[in-house]
């Protein structure tokens, strides 16, 4: 068996660097892939943190060091648009200063989800709740709303015997009242109800809000939505959640409506997620993590420095699975009928670790299978910030060069990081931050690449 499915990491994750040239708008080309997820930081000057991602859409902005709500074309600058190799950058109301200040150094971190032509299967199945319903993988709740974004291919398995007469089909108007059957992109395939059978249909641009239906009963189908954002219905909790997966790599962005009640969440991404970071749209509300190193009792808030809280309204002391996570009536990961977001992280072999260690005090090494090229760490025990270090502001050991998620300073300085082929360390300290003796750090790694390749050939070390 293959070491690693991921030969280079930049596919899925990129620090792109750039200087701000302080016009109304500037393209940041060079990431390599369209993201789904940007985070940037001005490092020469004290501004906070700026968060957006494709779920939500551009000028949607978020900020980790900060409690407060999504900012729409944000004033101190926001990402406009993503691009096929990056992003463009706008200046707000105000100014650009968390974007795109003149000379201004600026760092941004780039995950990539679905991207912009996700493929999804859905089991259809019929049921009597008034009359004959269309459902989707299960899910306890009838004929509901469907996100299909544009550019993705959404596949309606209706091969169960109870899809037997109920073709399901596309139209501009509920059973197609006053339309015809819409077919752009629209395939079927054999009879419903016997096995290969499907309808698949990829959403063009600029499709119209779709209703499916049964073209031989009505009221059977809903509405069916194709944004420009990109994520897709997903149907695995008690929650009904719109993603963006990305399986390779283990990570997800996920968007959902809270109850204010236990519950569980749909992430698509097949294996159980290591670290969940959330945050409540439209309120003022802490960024609330769970983490496997603290285990699914405590919590971490990404925007302070405090030490993990023991909150079983959190993730209703449940450890997540390869389909779900949970939560409990938090509001800062379920506010009843408020949007929230979260983004998951599975661990993947040769590309990333999440995990904790015990600080020494002085010398300590930390094995991750791969030439770490991005490393956030906090103190989980006691009172000090998040820090992120990349190699790509800090291209040699020591590595040194450090930005806090839940604090708006300019970068900072220190000289006692150090990457390896295999791992990550620090040297001479016994630094609260990062390695305090006796004290429990948490970790979340990315690779520049793994210490030995798919091909078994094993990468030069630092």
């Amino acid at each position: 068996m293959a070491y690693t499915t991921i030969n280079d990491g930049k596919i899925y994750f990129n620090t792109k660097l750039y200087t701000g040239n302080g016009s109304s708008t500037q393209a940041i080309t060079g990431v390599g892939f369209q993201p789904d997820w940007i985070w940037i930081k001005n490092r020469t000057d004290a501004h906070w943190h700026n968060l957006t991602n494709s779920v939500r859409g551009p000028s949607k902005t978020l900020r980790s060091n900060r409690t407060s709500a999504e900012a729409t074309d944000s004033g101190s600058g926001y990402v406009s648009a993503f691009g096929t190799d990056g992003f463009t950058v706008s200046a707000g109301s105000s100014d650009a200063e968390e974007v795109n200040t003149s000379s201004d150094n600026y760092v941004s971190w780039n995950w990539l989800g679905a991207g912009t032509a996700p493929s999804k299967t859905y089991a259809v199945t019929v049921v009597s709740d008034g009359g004959n319903k269309y459902r989707f993988d299960g899910y306890g709740t009838s004929a509901v709303t469907l996100e299909l974004s544009e550019g993705g291919t959404y596949t309606f398995d209706q091969s169960d015997a109870s899809n037997d007469g109920h073709p399901l089909r596309f139209a501009t108007a509920a059973d197609a009242a006053g339309s015809t059957e819409y077919t752009t992109g629209v395939t079927t395939n054999g009879t419903p109800g016997n096995a290969g059978a499907y309808t698949r249909i990829t959403v063009a641009a600029s499709a119209p809000t779709l209703y499916y239906y049964c073209s031989s009963h009505s009221g059977m189908g809903g509405q069916a939505n194709t944004p420009t954002t990109n994520s897709f219905s997903n149907f695995g909790g008690t929650i009904q959640s719109n993603i963006s997966p990305n399986t390779t790599s283990g990570f997800s962005i996920v968007s959902y409506t809270g109850t204010g009640s236990a519950a569980t969440i749909g992430h698509g991404l097949s294996s159980a997620p290591k670290m969940i970071i959330t945050k409540d749209l439209n309120n003022s509300n802490s960024w609330y993590c769970y983490h496997t190193g603290i285990g699914n009792t405590h919590g971490l808030r990404l925007n302070t420095t405090d030490a993990k809280d023991d909150d079983a309204t959190l993730w209703n002391d449940t450890t997540p699975t390869s389909s779900v996570f949970s939560v409990g009536s938090n509001t800062g990961t379920n506010r009843s009928s408020n949007p929230m977001i979260a983004y998951c992280f599975a661990e993947k072999k040769g590309y990333s670790k999440i995990g904790s260690y015990v600080g020494s005090g002085s010398d300590v090494f930390i094995y991750t299978g791969f030439k770490v090229g991005w490393l956030l760490v906090k103190n989980a025990d006691a009172t000090n910030g998040w820090l992120v270090i990349d190699t790509t502001r800090s291209p040699a050991n020591p590595q040194g060069k450090y930005i806090y998620t839940d604090s708006g300073n300019a970068e900072g300085t220190v000289t006692y990081g150090e990457f390896f082929s295999n791992g990550f360390g620090w040297k001479g300290t016994g630094s609260v931050a990062v390695n305090q003796s006796g004290e429990q750090f948490i970790y979340m790694a990315f690779a520049d690449n793994p210490f030995t390749s798919s091909t078994g050939t094993p990468v030069t070390a630092r």
